[in-house]
């Protein structure tokens, strides 16, 4: 288990301690509610206390959570939302459901957390819909290039009803998961330290022929090699080594997952091109919802909507506060401290990128995808239909000003 930063003046070994008296996810949970200042004093008795609450009856349902590479320091850095939901839910449900968190890639990783929850060996997962769109591809109906102009017009889609009918319904029905919340940002290069001494990207062309890594995502490719951007497929846990190494230029993926993953030291500039969804969701497995009583059911979702109410509000100003994603950039931010230059393109480099890489511009390089996600989704306009709702909102509005809706209640 990785120690987070408020948990940094107590050693491995005590932590390791409390973790076998109290269960690693008890520990996970009380250090997730102490945010700074931690002793271990403290931390035993957050954690006791935490432990009583969560065993104070016999649970009906235990859910095995495969978290990937998240844990209680990333998740305060980009906030995906995993451990608020699991706590909430405990609390919701007065012990009915306890949550077995299972982060740090120990059960699942970003490209395997979605098969095992297909195959039931964890009952809930969290990674990115891109790295998941491996296993489950309708994921990929989120890829389409600029169909999101901003993070609020993704945050708008996923409280949207049509969010339950573009996306929700036709993922549960093909890939049987249930998609319950979901932190939103939009992807860029990451470029490595081959930038380092370079000026900061201005133009859309200085990254023409880089070599960068691309997730699981069919339509991300689509989107960077009309763009010239040669992706290379590389696994996410392999990221860091080969901008270490120098064998990719840099990295589609978005800012808080550069800090998370302690990326940081290899990026010399974050380069907000916005081409597409970056979303690290979590998801459960429709089998396991379905076999719930109907007020266990109601509390999931209630549950999610909290986590994703909070990861809304939370992420916006962790970007800007932890991470250092702004201009100007705030001190003791991790991208400050490991000198990453945010570069954000004006809008008229961004209007040529979509010109030249979406849909709306260029069709036809998706039309064999479209078709498929088209057909997979019952017969929807799936990039129409998403791109109409993403544009219901003005286009300046702060993605923490989106109304929050309980979607599933049309």
């Amino acid at each position: 288990m990785k120690v987070s930063n408020a948990l940094s003046g107590i050693s491995r070994r005590d932590l390791f301690k409390l973790s076998g008296r109290y269960g690693l996810t008890t520990t996970l949970l009380a250090a997730g509610a102490m945010g700074g200042g931690v002793t271990l004093a403290s931390l035993a008795q957050a954690a006791e206390s935490t432990y009583t609450k969560r065993y104070k009856k016999e649970a009906k349902h235990t859910l095995k959570f495969g978290a990937a590479g998240l844990n209680a320091r990333s998740l305060l850095i980009e906030r995906a939302g995993s451990l608020t939901f699991a706590q909430d839910l405990e609390e919701r449900t007065d012990g009915e459901i306890r949550v077995e968190f299972i982060g740090d890639n120990q059960i699942c990783g970003q490209l395997s957390c979605v098969e095992k929850t297909q195959l039931g060996i964890v009952d809930l997962y969290s990674a990115s819909t891109q790295n998941s769109a491996g296993g489950a591809p309708y994921l990929n109906v989120l890829d389409y290039a600029y169909m999101f102009p901003s993070r609020a017009a993704q945050y708008h889609f996923l409280y949207s009803p049509e969010s339950q009918r573009i996306l929700r319904d036709p993922l549960e029905k093909r890939h049987g998961l249930k998609f319950l919340f979901s932190h939103a940002e939009l992807r860029g290069i990451q470029l490595g330290l081959k930038f380092e001494d370079k000026p900061t990207v201005t133009k859309l062309e200085e990254l023409f022929g880089t070599k960068n890594r691309v997730t699981g995502t069919q339509l991300g490719r689509i989107a960077m090699q009309l763009l010239n951007l040669n992706p290379v497929p590389v696994a996410w846990e392999e990221t860091l080594d080969g901008l270490k190494q120098g064998l990719i230029d840099g990295a589609e993926t978005w800012a808080s997952a550069v800090a998370y993953a302690n990326m940081s030291p290899v990026v010399s500039q974050a380069v907000d091109l916005k081409f597409f969804c970056g979303t690290e969701h979590t998801s459960i497995s429709s089998k396991v919802f379905d076999a719930m009583d109907g007020h266990l059911q109601d509390a999931i979702m209630e549950s999610a909507y909290l986590a994703q109410v909070h990861v809304q509000a939370a992420n916006e100003a962790a970007l800007v506060n932890t991470v250092g994603f702004s201009d100007p950039q705030l001190p003791d931010t991790v991208f400050a401290k490991n000198n990453v230059r945010p570069a954000f393109l004006a809008d008229d480099q961004i209007k040529m990128a979509e010109e030249m890489c979406s849909p709306e511009f260029n069709p036809e390089p998706w039309a064999q995808w479209r078709e498929r996600l088209n057909n997979w989704s019952g017969g929807i306009d799936t990039y129409a239909d998403i791109h109409k709702v993403a544009r219901e909102i003005p286009v300046d509005t702060l993605a923490e000003n989106v109304e929050p809706r309980r979607w599933w209640r049309g």
